[in-house]
């Protein structure tokens, strides 16, 4: 019985063989590594990773192909809402049976986990967020999504896709638009081009406070067209900020590096 797309999961299923093949070569899965797929669907690319691998992780909220998947032999299937996913415990699951007899942190700390996945276009930001708060256990990341959402993540300082997005994943990931995907690869095409990004953690990230970031970019982007010393400027004075940092600005003219730096510096005064 074909499965029908369902809207409310933001549902678009892969069928370009071509693509789906380009694809899994930009991931290059081997033999066991820990990988999980977000939203394997039909297991269009499922299958293809799965055969590298050998064993795959998959999260599907849909209970009806959730249920196909589990005939899979090689497959284990976590029915959830990713955003409900805690990937620290994948991360634990799938270390090497000799690793977790051993007890050591270190060499678990050694078995990252890689993720993949064609995520629903609907809630992607939200999902890549969620994932900031594993980023310790992962290896690397690669997602199809909108074409013009990965623009806005790559983007550079001083352009109009440069944006809070952009800010809050720059500073922990590196990242490359990898793959464009045309809207007839899926079935039913989208209304827009796709694109699929890689992710890769940054070894030595800056050490800052999320939360605080989080708020500072946001209220830096909250008015993008204002001088920042309407918004941020005004924020920082709230905060007992003594330090120096140019408001004569738009928020889309800084780059993530003084963002970085001075949510640092105002860590030592909030």
């Amino acid at each position: 019985m074909k499965h029908i797309a369902r809207k409310r999961f933001g549902q678009h299923f892969l069928t370009d063989r071509g693509i789906i093949d380009a694809i899994v070569d930009a991931i290059d899965p081997r033999p066991g590594q820990c990988m999980v797929e977000i939203g394997p669907g039909l297991a269009a690319m499922t299958q293809p990773l799965v055969e590298r691998l050998g064993h795959l992780t998959v999260i599907e909220l849909d209970r009806d192909l959730a249920k196909r998947l589990r005939a899979h032999a090689q497959l284990t299937v976590i029915e959830s809402d990713v955003l409900k996913v805690d990937f620290s415990l994948i991360h634990s699951a799938q270390a090497a049976p000799e690793v977790i007899a051993s007890g050591s942190d270190s060499a678990v700390s050694n078995h990252k986990i890689r993720v993949v996945g064609n995520l629903p276009y609907n809630i992607s930001t939200p999902i890549l967020f969620h994932l900031l708060d594993f980023v310790d256990v992962i290896e690397d990341q690669h997602f199809m999504l909108q074409k013009e959402v990965i623009d806005r993540m790559v983007a550079k300082p001083a352009t109009s896709d440069y944006s809070r997005l952009s800010v809050m994943l720059q500073w922990r990931y590196a990242m490359e638009n990898v793959l464009l995907v045309p809207p007839e690869s899926f079935d039913p095409p989208p209304r827009v081009n796709s694109a699929v990004v890689r992710m890769l953690p940054l070894e030595v990230p800056p050490v800052l406070d999320v939360k605080l970031l989080s708020e500072l970019v946001q209220v830096a982007f909250s008015q993008r067209r204002k001088l920042l010393r309407h918004t941020l400027g005004r924020w920082l004075e709230e905060k007992a900020f003594g330090g120096t940092f140019d408001v004569q600005r738009r928020a889309e003219e800084v780059p993530v590096a003084q963002y970085v730096d001075l949510v640092q510096r105002l860590a030592t005064v909030v």
